[in-house]
Parts: structure tokens; C-alpha cells; sequence
């Protein structure tokens, strides 16, 4: 991502979050005249921030060069942004180093957390890397999603699964929110990782084959992976209800352990020994190698073991 594109981004980041406020938000009474555009206007969201207009103008476009870490966290609290969306102001405001220029370590998964997968093969778990590279998942996972080791390794990524995979939206019963969901990952991941090309080509694939993923990009929401309640729909066991949790693992700060947790005695309970079972005749998914070091090589044959991983 060059300079240029950068500020951009920095300026749209900001204009959208002056969008979604008023006046009253922001402690201001209102002056009566007609706005032209939604929310704040530049002087209203200056004054909340104690800076002058000009200032922040030059700021909003990109002009202000170094901000200081008192002018941003008055910026971040006028705009009432949140932990999230601070972190990424930050990304977006911070200069190039080497994690930004995508210099960073293969993406590999340690032995131990390979065994953890296998502990949690009750229950749906897999980990994800940069760009949500899906580097290793266990029986139930690919059983429940999709077998990634059968796929191309440029493939083996949950985004480009969850909107280019024609299984996917009959999968995710709530596809719509889980897709919007995952954009606002991917862009927050863009403004952390801005010159990690492989990233790139990703959005741009996304962002001319699947059409509601405009939209979402434009509104430059950004999310870490966290909490929620999933619903799928599968073709063998039918509708199954998770509570999905996100862990980011120590030691590993680009990866995200995901696991897919039932309530006992649920109905989704038995249907995952259903398809626990189904799986298991059907040797579905016998490993994965995933991440950086197998995006130029062609797929070869699956390793054995339960737990999917990265060679």
C-alpha cells in the first residue's frame, strides 16, 4: 500500500465514523442548518477534539504527517471509537516496519497446539493465521466446513471459502452477518499487514466477484475475531447451533484458535456424534499444510493424523 493509498484510507476510515454521528452525541447542540451530508461536520468533530479545524482537516486528508499520540486519542474519543477501531487508527496513522512491509516469520503451528486440536475432537476447532489462512483444524472442523487439504494452497483460507465456495451460504445459516463479519476482519488486517500482497489479491478477488463485499469494504468497519452464536445448516445432520469463541494463543499473535462449543445434552450435541461418526467412516479431511510456506507449491497428498496442520 503506498503513501497515497494510505491516506485514503485514513481519510475514509475518518469520514465514515464522523458519518455515523450527530451532533448530541458529541455533547453539541445542534445550529439548525440543513446538512448536506450525514453526521458530524469537520469544525463540529474539530471542536469536540479541542484542535482547530485546519488541523484536523490536514489530518482527515492525510497532510498532517507525524500525529501525536495526544491529538489521535483526542480524535479517537470525539469519533467514540472503540478498542478496535483505535487499534486501527493507529495502524493506519503508524509508519512502515518490517511487520507492515510483510517481512514475518512462515506461518507454521507448533506441535503442542496440534495436540490441542486433537483434545477438542468433541467439538468443531481449527486455527487461523494472517488473512485467515486456515493452518490446521481437526476431524469435526472439516467435517462441519469443508476438507481444506483438498483444495488448491491458495485456497485454504476461510475467507475465500466462506464467499467464493458454493457450499458456503447454504452451510452458514447466518451467512449474511458472518460475511460481513469476516470483511471487517480482512480490513482491519489490511490496514496491520498494509503491504502483504497475498492479502491484497484476496480483497481485489473478493471485491470483483462477490458483490455485497463492496459494500461492506466501503464502510470500513473493523472487527477482531471474537464471540458469537453460529448457526449451520448441514447436509447430513441438519441444523446445529454453536457458540463460537475466538482465542488468541500465546505466543502466537497471528493466530487464532476458533473452536465450535455445544451445550450438553443439546440436540446439537448428538448430531455432532452423528457426524463424528459419518466422518470417520468417510475418512473425511486427513490433514492440511497450510500458511506462507506452501503458497507456491501444488497440492500434494494428504498427511495422515486427525489434527490438519502445516509441514
Amino acid at each position: 500500500m503506498s503513501t497515497v493509498e494510505r491516506n485514503a484510507e485514513l481519510a475514509d476510515f475518518l469520514r465514515t465514523r464522523r458519518a455515523r454521528l450527530r451532533p448530541e452525541d458529541v455533547g453539541l447542540v445542534a445550529d439548525g442548518r440543513i446538512r448536506r451530508v450525514p453526521g458530524l461536520r469537520r469544525e463540529e468533530l474539530a471542536r469536540s477534539a479541542g484542535i482547530s479545524t485546519e488541523y484536523y482537516t490536514r489530518v482527515e486528508q492525510g497532510r498532517a504527517g507525524n500525529i501525536s499520540r495526544e491529538i489521535l486519542d483526542a480524535i479517537a474519543t470525539a469519533l467514540l471509537l472503540d478498542e478496535v477501531e483505535r487499534s486501527h487508527l493507529d495502524d493506519l496513522c503508524a509508519g512502515d516496519s518490517p511487520r507492515r512491509n510483510g517481512v514475518s516469520r512462515p506461518q507454521q503451528v507448533r506441535p503442542g497446539l496440534l495436540q490441542l486440536l486433537d483434545t477438542l475432537g468433541h467439538v468443531p476447532a481449527f486455527i487461523l493465521g494472517r488473512r485467515t489462512d486456515v493452518l490446521a483444524s481437526n476431524q469435526l472442523a472439516r467435517a462441519l466446513i469443508t476438507d481444506f487439504s483438498a483444495l488448491p494452497a491458495r485456497k485454504r483460507n476461510f475467507a475465500h471459502f466462506l464467499f467464493l465456495d458454493p457450499a458456503a451460504r447454504p452451510l452458514f445459516s447466518d451467512w449474511e452477518r458472518i460475511a460481513a463479519d469476516t470483511a471487517a476482519v480482512l480490513r482491519m488486517e489490511a490496514g496491520r499487514h498494509r503491504h502483504d500482497h497475498r492479502l491484497a489479491d484476496l480483497i481485489g478477488e473478493l471485491m470483483l466477484r462477490v458483490p455485497e463485499f463492496n459494500g461492506w469494504w466501503a464502510s470500513h468497519h473493523v472487527r477482531q475475531r471474537s464471540h458469537a452464536t453460529k448457526r449451520c445448516r448441514h447436509p447430513v445432520v441438519g441444523e446445529l447451533s454453536f457458540d463460537y469463541e475466538a482465542l488468541q494463543l500465546p505466543g502466537e499473535p497471528e493466530q487464532t484458535l476458533c473452536v465450535y462449543t455445544v451445550k450438553p445434552g443439546s440436540p446439537t450435541q448428538d448430531s455432532l456424534r452423528l457426524l463424528a461418526s459419518w466422518s470417520a467412516d468417510g475418512q473425511v479431511g486427513l490433514g492440511v499444510r497450510g500458511g506462507e510456506d506452501i503458497a507456491a507449491e501444488s497440492v500434494g497428498q494428504p498427511s495422515g493424523g486427525s489434527a490438519s496442520h502445516p509441514r
